[in-house]
């Protein structure tokens, strides 16, 4: 069986001494839950730290990136490579999230290549896909979505299944400005994504762990969490400080035990 995913991305917050001290604050709490799987996905320059601090206290929470070059090495100023990252040892690479498509132009296609070399070099990609306020009200948010997740599949394999996972955040829904995304609609997207997945790997599609992230708060994590077809909750600030995150977590045993 495999267990229940909650997890919390950064984006650009946390000064060094803040992170670790978040850390060393959420490593006793995780332990208290042993139906979740856990991970922090902080800014590049915490990495290597957070990890000896993971290390130290042999902890089970894993952690990730929030980008990566598809490259190995070369003239990319400013980017970080596989090699880099796997030096820290990380267990994921969050790819494809809307605010590098929308800042930073990041196509279907780069999340691909970025996804192929992730798996390549050993880490979990968790590629996100999401549609804008403007495709859900012109009703074309699945095709959207179809398309996003089956470009960033192409060419990994049922092979690879166990070893990547997929984030559905709506862009309408994340952010200080986002509206937190009613049950219903969250139910139909993800049993949706759930059959594309499965008509691309056959059964193997429902091992597949689909993730839910949009103004996820202590409100609504227990309604989403107990969707059939969302196997985590991909936080955003109601996790960046631990006491709120345990809440969250106390909430989702709540329906998931």
């Amino acid at each position: 069986m495999k267990k229940f995913l909650l997890g919390t991305n950064w984006k650009m917050n946390k000064s060094l001494a803040e992170a670790i001290n978040y850390t060393k604050q959420l490593m006793p709490i995780i332990k208290k839950y042993e139906s979740f799987d856990f991970f922090i996905i902080p800014p590049y320059t915490h990495l290597w730290k957070i990890k000896e601090e993971i290390q130290t206290a042999n902890s089970l929470l894993k952690l990730g990136a929030q980008n990566m070059h598809e490259e190995d090495f070369g003239q990319f100023t400013g980017e970080i490579s596989p090699l880099m990252l796997k030096e820290i040892g990380l267990d994921i690479i969050e790819l494809g999230h809307s605010e590098r498509r929308q800042y930073f132009n990041e196509t279907d296609e780069a999340v691909n290549r970025k996804a192929l070399a992730a798996l390549k070099h050993g880490f979990n990609p968790l590629i996100c896909i999401g549609e804008k306020l403007e495709n859900k009200n012109y009703g074309v948010s699945k095709e959207m979505l179809a398309k996003q997740l089956k470009i960033a599949l192409t060419d990994i394999s049922a092979a690879a299944i166990g070893h990547f996972w997929i984030a559905y955040e709506p862009v309408w829904a994340i952010g200080v400005g986002g509206t937190p995304a009613e049950t219903p609609y969250v139910n139909e997207i993800h049993n949706f994504l759930r059959s594309v997945l499965i008509e691309r790997y056959g059964k193997n599609g429902d091992d597949i762990p689909l993730l839910f992230g949009g103004s996820v708060n202590i409100n609504n994590a227990s309604d989403y969490a107990q969707l059939e077809n969302v196997d985590g909750l991909f936080i955003g600030r109601s996790a960046w400080e631990p006491q709120l995150f345990e809440e969250i977590m106390q909430s989702v045993k709540t329906v998931i035990g």
